[in-house]
């Protein structure tokens, strides 16, 4: 059967009527591009700000006459609302987005917040009320969690190739190991890692309507575009795209009771990241860092983000902190030593311990068993699990008082 193609998709969107009846959502400019990948359809569809929850059927049949084409495996579709300055009328047509319009940039502090996404949210498709979003003093929404979620936290770096996935996997095990229910959530949608790090193949299954019941491996629950989209497949997508597919991973994935779902985020600083960092209730973040001076400067930019959204960090790891020669014993600091130890006493941010460069967290990364799980007893293990102990006591130290935020994008 041939792959069904943006064009056929477009002309079956013009079924749907728009928001006001006088034209369908493809005339008016409401969808955004349209993605495909293994037979799957991601779109997004902009409607009015105040009037996103009446009109969520709009995005739920768009879903259904998409779903129903020959060919399309499933389909992920989100509405996207822009606040506009100045007063808005319901009865005007929304404004058209042009399909090429590249993602809204980061607002510096103080700028109106990016654009608000709302979705079908997991919550209430398990029949959890909607959580309206409210403000608190600073003009903020009061976010509610994600049901049955004790906590959740972020691992970030500043920039690729500092070994944040498999510190992420590494820390989800530790937690596990220290007595805790843990989940992972891949946000990682350009390059995801935990299906291969986990050693997981296969698809969630669809346990009612749009909720899918997360992968397992090794006590973690885990959630990956991974999962959806072949490993090979380029993720060429645009901010709307990429925030409608992680709202769908986290709310819409029954994750059940946990003390702690650990997210992967994707590496550097933004549109994806400071959305993420703005929008996901976020308990604490954790930011990953090489000792070196240009990896640090990177991760400043990571720590900073998060503190302009007001997300705490719960600490600073140092990854290939040394290596120790397998023949001699001898060690080498290959890339320095101390520097993330040095950048977290220097901004008054807990330090939560170094992990070696060592052949052994490679290769069990490469096969799908993460040096937690195949060599418990080992010191690489034990260094993990420190981490881990060390994250929970700064989450339990940040966490009173604090409401736990929830998605609502804003």
């Amino acid at each position: 059967m041939a792959s069904v193609t943006q064009e056929q998709v477009l002309e079956q969107l013009k079924t749907v009527t728009g928001p006001d009846f006088n034209s369908n959502i493809v005339e008016l400019g409401l969808v955004s591009d349209i993605f495909i990948a293994d037979n799957k359809v991601f779109f997004s569809i902009t409607v009015p700000a105040p009037r996103a929850q009446e009109l969520e059927p709009l995005r739920a049949a768009a879903e259904r006459v998409v779903k129903a084409m020959p060919g399309v495996n499933g389909a992920i579709v989100a509405l996207t609302a822009e606040k506009k300055g100045g007063p808005t009328s319901d009865d005007a047509p929304p404004r058209p987005t042009p399909p090429a319009r590249p993602a809204q940039r980061p607002a510096p502090a103080g700028a109106v917040p990016p654009p608000r996404v709302v979705a079908q949210s997991g919550a209430a498709a398990q029949g959890a009320p909607a959580q309206p979003a409210h403000a608190h003093g600073h003009g903020a929404p009061v976010k509610s969690g994600v049901p049955g979620v004790g906590a959740i936290i972020a691992v970030a770096s500043g920039k690729g190739g500092v070994g944040k996935s498999t510190t992420a996997v590494n820390l989800a095990l530790g937690l596990k190991a220290n007595g805790h229910s843990v989940g992972i959530l891949d946000a990682d949608i350009y390059g995801p890692s935990m299906p291969r790090l986990l050693g997981l193949h296969g698809r969630p299954e669809v346990v009612s309507g749009r909720v899918l019941k997360p992968m397992e491996g090794y006590g973690l629950k885990v959630m990956s575009i991974g999962f959806l989209v072949d490993e090979e497949t380029p993720m060429i997508w645009r901010g709307p795209m990429v925030m409608s597919a992680l709202t769908q991973m986290l709310r819409e994935v029954q994750w059940g009771d946990l003390d702690v779902l650990v997210v992967d985020m994707p590496p550097g600083t933004g549109d994806a990241q400071l959305t993420m960092a703005q929008q996901v209730p976020l308990a604490g973040a954790v930011i990953v860092s090489t000792p070196q001076d240009l990896a640090l400067i990177d991760a400043r930019k990571g720590l900073n983000m998060f503190k302009k959204v007001d997300v705490p960090l719960l600490g600073i790891v140092e990854n290939m902190s040394y290596f120790i020669a397998p023949d001699t014993g001898a060690r080498y600091d290959i890339f320095g030593h101390g520097g993330a130890r040095k950048e977290a006493e220097r901004l008054g941010v807990p330090f939560l311990g170094e992990v070696p460069l060592v052949m052994e967290i490679r290769e069990t990364s490469d096969a799908g068993t993460p040096i937690v799980v195949s060599n418990p007893d080992g010191p690489q293990a034990q260094a993990y699990r420190e981490i881990a102990a060390q994250v929970w006591d700064q989450l339990a130290a940040t966490k009173g008082g604090r409401a736990a935020p929830a998605i609502v994008f804003d």
